[in-house]
């Protein structure tokens, strides 16, 4: 009876897809923790160029890297003023560059939102989509919106603490 238990163990393995590919497995990991992003293009050129360096700037502020935010911050400052002649979103950026610590950055962030995702709202997407995202308890409880490609919620405000924390509010098309 024992010298059937291990053919019958292996088997039962070899019928379940049992795979020891290291290098499938990785592939398979790979493909499920990157989700896929798609082109994203806004109808105004010089928005576009702050989108890119808004997205790194999110990304540092979600992995609590402060001194990656202030350059992401200083770089959007640079390109702010061709994408909005108001000033009002150079102003947000350098508020966020000057700030002393990551809280402090997170919390320029807010009010840099406030401004961004009104430009991108007003000037139009011409492909692609983005989503509002917005945490309930970002800011003392006070809430605050981010832009994102993905509906996985990658959240800014508390990085690894709450990183999942909210929900898509709007997809903008």
């Amino acid at each position: 009876m024992k010298q059937w238990i291990l053919p019958a163990a292996m088997a039962f393995l070899a019928a379940c897809g049992g795979n020891n590919n290291p290098q499938q497995e990785k592939e398979n990991t790979a493909e499920k923790a990157a989700p896929a992003t798609a082109t994203v293009a806004l109808k105004n050129d010089a928005l576009n160029a702050v989108l890119e360096h808004y997205e790194k700037l999110t990304d540092a502020l979600m992995k609590g890297d402060a001194a990656a935010a202030k350059v992401s911050a200083a770089a959007i400052e640079t390109g702010a003023s061709a994408a909005d002649p108001s000033g009002k979103l150079a102003e947000a950026a350098q508020k966020i560059g000057a700030a002393s610590d990551i809280e402090a950055q997170r919390g320029a962030y807010s009010a840099f939102n406030n401004t961004f995702i009104g430009l991108v709202k007003s000037t139009g997407m011409s492909s692609g989509e983005l989503h509002v995202e917005f945490c309930p308890m970002a800011l003392d409880n006070t809430g605050a919106r981010w832009l994102s490609r993905s509906k996985e919620i990658r959240n800014p405000y508390f990085g690894d603490a709450m990183l999942t924390c909210g929900s898509v509010e709007e997809t903008l098309q």
